[in-house]
């Protein structure tokens, strides 16, 4: 059993370890469902090439949600011209249960 591993997901990396709660972008499951990471990137001493193979992350999701939001405001002086819009981006956080 590893100490940490490193997992991609979303085009991004998480170094993660059991017991570790991350965010990560919207999964299609339901809160209490078990998710399995198998893109890891990094395990055991081990770096991969892309992935490491036989390794999977395993967690649990424990809420989906959304991030606070980002107002972007687009301003072009003189000419009357102004933009304003908000963001919010959905998340879902995960609690690892273990690598294997």
């Amino acid at each position: 059993m590893a100490a940490y591993a490193i997992i991609e997901n979303g085009g991004k990396q998480y170094k993660v370890s059991a017991g570790d709660v991350i965010y990560v972008e919207k999964l299609d499951a339901a809160e209490g469902d078990k998710v399995v990471f198998d893109k890891v990137v990094f395990a055991d001493g081990k770096v991969g090439a892309p992935y490491v193979e036989g390794v999977t992350v395993s967690g649990t999701v424990e809420k989906q949600g959304k991030e606070k939001k980002v107002v972007t405001f687009k301003y072009k002086p003189k000419k009357h011209s102004h933009a304003k819009q908000g963001h919010r981006q959905p998340y879902s956080k995960v609690v690892i249960d273990s690598i294997a």
